[in-house]
């Protein structure tokens, strides 16, 4: 039997487990790597062009909730976008599985795995990968972004589209949820460096222990885990973008480490003395009040001079509400192509009631919250149409009490379908609308809907 074409990376820390898969897939694929160290997934994929991870979820004792797995999860799709990613989990919390599905995960299987399930799934996984790396090109010349009518947000990009085809360092500020890293991307995609890497870092997400030896690498040696020279993330950006996520959340012992990177454009492994010329393009961002830090010296002021060499500003939805409905059915769309049933295919469509709702709600998580909102509503709809219950907007406690808000025949119309729904039971559908059962009872009775 022919081999596949394919480098598949299997990652758990049980050395039987390493072992009954990697004799299991060595039969049908060309190459199989084997780890029983998430730490090492980072320098495995800068080495080798993985098309699949088969990734344990958990990986120490005591610890079986499958947030490893998830961290890890997000590190693969940052870092090689074209990998194909398994979960695969003992403990059968298929809650967590979806989660990662829902981030990016192809698939879960549950240990242990009957082999021709495996098979199946990562021969599928494979073709994916192939899929995959056809588009890229593609898809990086065809990415869309949503702008809108609102001056700040135009503002932003116009500045964005200047300073994208300069070397400039830029710092995004805005609220959780405004879209800091898709706005980074897009200085990218816009620059000269876009056929070079683009490196993402969640620095809020960084231990003080891992932040050296994930930002500058290290030596082989250089500590009890260091058993291979690995790049840092710098290293991985050479030549292109490093985006530096949540800056505001490094500690002060921390940011003259990062100033020295940034002024001698050098980067040493931890374990070695020479530095290694750096030719990256930086990009930060924060939701934190920046000059409030460096005022209260718990941000270094010669570090912000060195990363806002241009400063942007993202306004949060509050600030461009006529963008809200337009953004909805962009996203709408998005997220429809993403799950193989596009909007002009099937006919994706909210309510017509809905738009009055979207404009009213709070998205005090900005455009991240009505993503999730979006998504969860569209695998949840039924006949390709998107109501206001779908979507979990629902806030009746801050629509006014009469009957000349507009609103209210669409409140009345919501509590209709909710009790519709789940058969005339007060407690199911109170749950739903987000009301206590006699806040109900008050609706109920107001808008006359008793049997």
């Amino acid at each position: 039997m022919r081999k596949k074409q394919a480098q598949i990376l299997i990652v758990d820390d049980q050395e039987e487990i390493l072992f009954s898969a990697k004799m299991i897939l060595k039969k049908h694929f060309e190459t199989i790597f084997t780890t029983n160290s998430p730490k090492k997934i980072i320098s495995i994929l800068s080495e080798n062009e993985i098309n699949v991870v088969l990734l344990d979820m958990n990986y120490r004792i005591g610890f079986e909730d499958g947030r490893e797995g998830i961290h890890w999860l997000k590190e693969i799709k940052t870092l090689s976008p074209n990998t194909i990613v398994i979960l695969m989990t003992a403990f059968g919390k298929i809650d967590t599985a979806v989660e990662g599905i829902k981030i990016g995960a192809f698939d879960y299987v549950l240990k242990p795995w009957h082999n021709e399930k495996l098979l199946e799934i990562i021969d599928k996984a494979v073709a994916e990968s192939r899929k995959n790396s056809k588009k890229q090109v593609v898809e990086k010349t065809e990415k869309r972004y949503f702008v809108g009518t609102s001056q700040k947000i135009k503002q932003a990009y116009s500045i964005a589209e200047k300073v994208a085809k300069t070397d400039a360092n830029v710092l995004i500020l805005g609220e959780n949820g405004t879209g800091k890293y898709v706005f980074a991307e897009f200085i990218y995609q816009n620059s000269a460096r876009k056929k070079e890497p683009f490196i993402h870092v969640d620095l809020g997400s960084l231990s003080d222990n891992l932040f050296e030896s994930e930002l500058f690498g290290y030596a082989k040696g250089a500590f009890t885990d260091a058993k291979t020279d690995t790049p840092g993330r710098f290293e991985m950006a050479q030549n292109g973008t490093i985006f530096l996520d949540e800056i505001g959340n490094i500690p002060l012992h921390l940011q003259s480490k990062l100033l020295h990177v940034l002024q001698t454009k050098t980067v040493t492994r931890l374990g070695e003395s020479k530095p290694r010329p750096l030719n990256v393009r930086i990009i930060s961002a924060t939701n934190n009040d920046i000059k409030a830090e460096v005022k209260s010296k718990t941000f270094r002021e010669d570090l912000l001079y060195r990363i806002n060499t241009m400063e942007i500003n993202l306004p949060s939805l509050r600030e461009r509400k006529d963008d809200i409905v337009p953004m909805a059915n962009f996203i709408l769309e998005n997220i429809a192509e993403k799950y193989n049933h596009g909007p002009e295919a099937s006919g994706w469509h909210f309510e017509e009631n809905v738009a009055p709702y979207l404009e009213k709600y709070p998205w005090k998580g900005n455009v991240r919250e009505m993503e999730n909102k979006i998504e969860r509503a569209l695998i949840l709809a039924e006949n390709n149409t998107i109501s206001v219950t779908d979507l979990d907007i629902l806030d009746f406690e801050e629509i006014q009490e009469n009957d000349d808000n507009p609103l209210s025949e669409m409140e009345k119309t919501a509590i209709e379908k909710a009790l519709f729904k789940h058969h005339g039971n007060i407690s199911k559908t109170a749950e739903e609308l987000g009301l206590s059962r006699a806040a109900l009872y008050r609706r109920i009775e107001k808008y006359d809907l008793k049997n």
